[in-house]
């Protein structure tokens, strides 16, 4: 089970998700049993059951064709959608990372990204900051970001794949001096962000968490949407928390709480949900 990583064409993790998000959140989950295709009218379908429109569901593919996240491509006299080679790359990278239930630890020891890149080419540093923000790196200082060790393959990957290698050197390190970890963590991310987030996350899902605490047999059609909701949802947050040691973390942080949300309702609905999608598609 896979869903696609948070890019650009997803602003946030609200109350309300945008139709472009659940399409995505579509795509990541169950396309790719299909080669990375989806028939539009299967989109349609689906997205039926989430309360979005037909409209709604056609202008959005529109701009995701346009962002380069879908291609489109018919089959079998059927008009449809795959994904692009981008949106693909991103889906690898993803893969753990919004499925990662392990948080690191302070032994692990952390990631450094220091980057220098002339004025000439400012675009470039550009890109590389807008990447590094989105795996989840603080700010140490100017030039030298930070994040759990564990990231050096995403962050390698990521570097390669936007040619972005050359302006970059990585290092494992560990802190030795001369602060409270706990204190600098403060400095080098927005917890106060974070925890407005995931508090966000934890009120508008508590509710279909409890209701199907309570059910004893599980409705296909009705798992599907609640799984995408809270799936469309969670796939942000795990970037924007790239997975802080907890021992790190303030007292009662609202992440881990927000976690074992997701992955009960993860656990509860994934299957039935992957059983409703089977039944739609032709």
């Amino acid at each position: 089970m896979t869903a696609v990583s948070e890019t650009t064409e997803v602003d946030g993790a609200g109350r309300t998700a945008q139709p472009r998000q659940l399409i995505v959140t579509v795509y990541g989950l169950y396309s790719r049993g299909e080669g990375g295709w989806l028939s539009v009218r299967s989109l349609i379908d689906l997205l039926a059951g989430v309360d979005v429109e037909e409209p709604a569901v056609r202008s959005s593919i529109s701009r995701l064709k346009r962002r380069g996240i879908l291609s489109a491509v018919r089959r079998n006299g059927a008009a449809g959608y795959e994904l692009s080679e981008t949106a693909l790359a991103i889906l690898r990278e993803g893969d753990e990372r919004i499925f990662r239930r392990d948080r690191a630890t302070p032994g692990d020891g952390w990631l450094l990204a220091v980057f220098s890149v002339p004025e000439a080419e400012r675009h470039k540093r550009h890109v590389l900051r807008t990447q590094l923000a989105r795996l989840g790196f603080g700010t140490a200082s100017s030039g030298v970001w930070i994040a759990p060790a564990h990231l050096r393959d995403a962050t390698s990957d990521m570097l390669r794949r936007l040619e972005l290698e050359g302006y970059a050197d990585l290092f494992q390190a560990e802190y030795l001096a001369f602060g409270d970890v706990r204190e600098k963590i403060r400095d080098w991310w927005d917890l106060d962000q974070l925890e407005t987030l995931y508090t966000a996350f934890l009120d508008e899902h508590a509710a279909a968490l409890r209701r199907w605490q309570r059910r004893k047999t599980t409705d296909e059609a009705e798992a599907f949407a609640d799984y995408v909701r809270v799936l469309t949802d969670w796939r942000r947050l795990p970037y924007l928390d790239p997975g802080l040691p907890a021992e790190l973390l303030p007292s009662g942080w609202a992440g881990i709480r927000a976690a074992d949300l997701f992955f009960t309702l993860h656990s509860r609905l994934g299957e039935a949900a992957a059983a409703h999608v089977s039944r739609t598609l032709p």
